[in-house]
């Protein structure tokens, strides 16, 4: 999906990310709940994860290797479940509520396999469609059962990105709908980053490969330590 007319690369679009990203981070273990800058800033921080969902998929388009690219994925899933873990919860282990990461594989896991079943049994209506909504099934159970980040909210938003690529006010629609009936109104917020990325131009831009690998556990060590000696901000 590519805007001709867009201004915003792939580079762009995963810093526009991982800094609503980080604020919302921020904001969850820095700022009390109960101030007005608490709910302005994790609604920036809504922004996120439509962004990451749409790249993931646009990233198996563009991957040149889509085993590697799930290898890396789950490597930085198990690094970065400790600091996850205490950031949140202050626990080393918690198996309550599993990162981001865990939820960007199980998508990717999806969209490659119903990618292989469009393939194999693309003159068979019925049996794709079947195995498909099995698959579907099948991976967003997994998700609920890991307790993965957004859960299986976070793989149907991976789902609309891949079914509904170019179709910019389908996506907005399911988007919407999908995290209002879930989460409340508030978490539609995340719906305004479909205005950031339709102005995706379809370049990669600067390299951001392995960033944001590493900025995930790093930027969630680094909250956990100033909260641990700091405590929040009053």
């Amino acid at each position: 999906m590519r805007n001709e007319s867009g201004v915003l690369n792939s580079y762009n679009l995963k810093l526009i990310a991982i800094i609503t990203m980080f604020i919302d981070h921020f904001t969850a273990v820095l700022i009390p709940s109960n101030t007005s800058i608490y709910m302005v800033l994790r609604g920036v921080g809504r922004l996120s994860f439509p962004i990451f969902a749409f790249l993931i998929v646009e990233g198996f388009y563009h991957t040149s290797n889509i085993k590697k690219y799930l290898i890396r994925l789950g490597l930085f899933a198990l690094i970065s479940e400790i600091p996850f873990d205490l950031a949140f919860y202050k626990k080393t282990y918690y198996m309550g509520h599993q990162n981001i990461f865990f939820t960007l594989l199980l998508g990717l896991i999806l969209i490659a396999l119903l990618e292989k079943i469009d393939e194999k049994y693309s003159n068979n209506l019925w049996l794709r469609n079947s195995f498909s909504s099995l698959l579907i099934l099948f991976i967003s159970t997994i998700s609920i059962v890991m307790k993965t980040d957004y859960e299986f909210a976070g793989i149907f938003m991976i789902l609309a990105f891949y079914y509904f690529r170019g179709y910019i006010v389908k996506l907005g629609i399911f988007i919407f709908f999908l995290q209002f009936i879930l989460f409340g109104l508030f978490q539609t917020i995340g719906t305004l980053s479909i205005f950031i990325i339709n102005k995706y131009n379809g370049k990669k831009g600067k390299s951001l490969k392995y960033f944001f690998y590493f900025f995930y556990p790093a930027h969630l060590m680094v909250l956990y330590i100033v909260y641990k000696y700091y405590g929040q901000i009053k």
